[in-house]
């Protein structure tokens, strides 16, 4: 009666190995150094192999669970937790907020395989997405700044659509600021802009999209700032350069930063249970924090671009002087 054994490519080697000293082709010695093993391990395996042969060399825990993995009721435990309050969590955040609120810790693959088989989560191979060729980061900090404004239920049910300005930086994937507003408007750009500037410094360049609050279309071609609005003048003041993009996927970090923030920040919001814009403003930067330890990564040369506000510039003097220029 014939029957099959199943080997690893290990266990094959073993196997040779072992024919081979009692082919009397290796010695003990040999066959150790060659199997990395002691002569003592190197014996035992002789023994095994004299006993059942060659399904002697199989790893006995083949087909036998692992002794690290989770029982049932551990599984269903974090499983009945992440629909209950964590149904619309990725695999990483809902193992972060296992961790966090639950004392649960479960590594995030295994969790992600939970998830899957549950239903709850869909493998990114299974959404299937244009791809676009990447742009390459910009060597330093504050050299490109992307600014985009995300308008979205940022607080769900619980409070009214509003947008989020979003400021990060190209080199590094960093949040420089965030600021929640009622829509994207040149007030509150200014204002986020503005705190920006007196935290940071000026960047080289911020790089935005086609949005009235960036871009003019009706711009004199005798002005130097042509095609720019009173915003873009602004920065043009303090001499920081605004670059528009063609397409949505040519600011593809701030694009998919929004795309982060609507799944993260909105469920810490929920979470903590704010629900008012101001609530969100002051809650900011201690989600920009924690999000840039998270993901924020060093850039490829060590200088910081950002240059400092000089005692007569300000954001607000820029504004004052176009509007004087405008009048005259």
């Amino acid at each position: 009666m014939s029957f099959m054994i199943t080997m690893s490519q290990k266990e094959l080697h073993r196997l040779e190995v072992i024919q081979k000293i009692r082919d009397e082709r290796l010695s003990v010695v040999q066959a150790a150094e060659l199997l990395d093993l002691s002569r003592s391990q190197v014996h035992r395996l002789l023994q095994a192999y004299d006993r059942n042969g060659p399904a002697g060399l199989v790893s006995k825990k083949r087909s036998r669970p692992s002794n690290r993995r989770h029982s049932e009721e551990f599984r269903n435990a974090a499983l009945d937790l992440i629909r209950e309050r964590y149904l619309d969590f990725g695999p990483t955040l809902a193992r972060e907020k296992l961790i966090e609120l639950h004392q649960i810790s479960v590594a995030k693959e295994t969790l992600r395989q939970w998830m899957t088989e549950a239903g709850i989560w869909i493998s990114r191979r299974e959404r299937k997405k244009r791809v676009f060729q990447p742009r390459g980061r910009r060597d330093c900090f504050g050299e490109l700044v992307q600014i985009d404004g995300s308008h979205h239920w940022w607080f769900e049910s619980r409070g009214p659509k509003c947008a989020l300005l979003v400021y990060i930086d190209d080199a590094t994937g960093k949040l420089l600021h965030l600021r929640f507003a009622g829509s994207e408007n040149t007030f509150d750009y200014l204002h986020a802009t503005k705190a920006y500037l007196q935290q940071w410094g000026k960047p080289l360049a911020f790089y935005s999209d086609k949005h009235g609050v960036f871009r003019s279309t009706h711009a004199s071609e005798k002005d130097r700032t042509s095609g720019l609005t009173q915003f873009g003048r602004a920065l043009y003041e303090l001499n920081i350069d605004i670059i528009c993009a063609n397409t949505p996927q040519a600011k593809g970090r701030v694009e998919r930063a929004n795309q982060t923030l609507q799944d993260r920040l909105v469920k810490e919001m929920r979470l903590r249970g704010i629900d008012t814009i101001e609530a969100a403003n002051a809650y900011a930067t201690e989600f920009i924090a924690d999000f840039n330890a998270r993901f924020g990564k060093p850039p490829r040369n060590p200088k910081d671009m950002h240059r400092p506000l000089a005692a007569h510039e300000n954001l607000d003097g820029a504004m004052c002087r176009k509007e004087v220029r405008t009048l005259s």
